[in-house]
């Protein structure tokens, strides 16, 4: 029986940022989900939680860090990668991430980052 790939969920405000994470995690047989905001992700919630969340920090209205307390606040925790373009060294030990990475995303980082947020060494580098 083939392994299902993990499925993940990539919420940024940017287009460009989620059609270029897209087109990378599906090269790499990821089923990927893409959200312009942390509220559209919240609506779509009912269909299932992705068994990874990369979130970029600087959006309007609900920035990256409250959308993963919000899900924190209500039982559900999703294994989370924040994604930003500003230099925070706090955002390294914020609980609950997996992993805090700089835009332009380095591949090998993101990678390492989805494996260990899935559990799985497949596509790790």
């Amino acid at each position: 029986m083939a392994e299902v790939s993990p499925s993940i969920a990539i919420v940024d405000d940017d287009p460009a940022v989620l059609r270029a994470l897209s087109r990378l995690l599906r090269s790499r047989t990821f089923r990927v989900q893409i959200y312009g905001s942390g509220q559209e992700f919240l609506a779509a919630l009912p269909a299932g939680l992705p068994d990874c969340l990369i979130v970029d920090l600087q959006m309007p209205e609900m920035n990256g860090l409250e959308l993963r307390q919000h899900l924190a606040s209500n039982g559900m925790e999703i294994p989370t990668i924040l994604i930003t373009a500003h230099a925070d060294i706090a955002l390294r030990d914020q609980a609950g991430l997996v992993a805090s990475l700089r835009k332009p995303l380095q591949e090998t980082a993101l990678f390492k980052a989805i494996a260990k947020a899935t559990g799985s060494s497949r596509n790790a580098g």
